[in-house]
Order: C-alpha cells, then structure tokens, then sequence
C-alpha cells in the first residue's frame, strides 16, 4: 500500500499538525512515566492498526532502554509478567478506552479503580487525555495510510524540545 496523503505538505493540514503536536507536549511533560506513555501509545496503535505509530512507539522504547521482552509482550500484556500494576492498569484504560465501537461498554468501574490507585489527579489526566490523543493520532495515520519504517527515534526532536 502506499501512502494516500501528506498532510503536513498542505498548508491546513501543516497547520492542524502544529496544534496537535503542541497538545501532545501537555502529556509529554507531565509526571505520567515515559515508559507508560509509550507503552499505551504503542498498545493503542497496535489495535488500531496504524502502523506509523506502531513504528514509532516500538522503536522510541527500545531507543529509551526498554528490554525487547517488555516492547514485544505488550500486545499480550495481560498473559505477560513483565509489567507492574501500574502500567497494566494503564494498559487496561488504553484497551478499553480504545475499544468503545466494538461494543465495549467503556472505562469499567474496576479500571477506573486501578488507575486510580496508582496515578495521581495530574497523571490521571495525563493518562486520559493520552489515550484520546494516540486514537485521534492513529485515526490520522489509517486514513492517510503513513507507512512505517522509516522513523528514527530522536528525529522530530528539535519540534518538542
């Protein structure tokens, strides 16, 4: 398949790109750890199936020193010993926060709880506006159909800094 769209090489479309990635830096810059925001970034692509974040989530945690086991069992993560609490109940938002078309009936109670005891109000925030954003994100790369693979980690550095 090859990539439909461009968007940043359209001016409304640069646009749009510049405001969503400034949004993104709210929860980049929050006490949320970066492992889990990767980790839900990565999982949440996973389903949906976009494979330029998938690229890019994958690679910037192994970049940031995440072992292979940990990056590689996360599309398994509740048959995986390898994450805390913490990040399974994070993993678990990002599921089901993700999963509301397939007759999901949202953010269960006990979901709720999980994060809850292990996230702050900040990180809460964080956590769920993560969530909203990497799906709003991967619905851009689908429908443009953005190829991964080419991505290297460090490389839109100078945009966050």
């Amino acid at each position: 398949m090859e990539q439909r769209f461009t968007l940043t090489d359209n001016a409304l479309g640069a646009k749009f790109a510049k405001r969503f990635g400034n949004a993104s830096l709210v929860v980049a810059q929050s006490t949320l750890p970066k492992a889990t925001q990767d980790l839900v970034m990565l999982r949440v692509s996973q389903i949906n199936g976009c494979a330029w974040c998938t690229d890019v989530h994958g690679k910037d945690l192994a970049h940031d020193g995440e072992p292979a086991h940990r990056v590689n069992l996360v599309a398994v993560w509740r048959e995986a010993t390898v994450f805390t609490e913490a990040e399974r109940a994070a993993l678990a938002l990002a599921e089901e926060g993700t999963r509301i078309a397939d007759a999901h009936r949202g953010v269960s109670d006990e979901t709720w709880a999980a994060v809850r005891a292990h996230y702050d109000d900040d990180q809460t925030a964080a956590l769920v506006a993560l969530v909203a954003q990497i799906n709003a994100a991967n619905r851009l790369g689908v429908i443009v159909r953005q190829q991964g693979g080419s991505y290297r980690p460090g490389m839109f550095a100078e945009i966050t800094a």
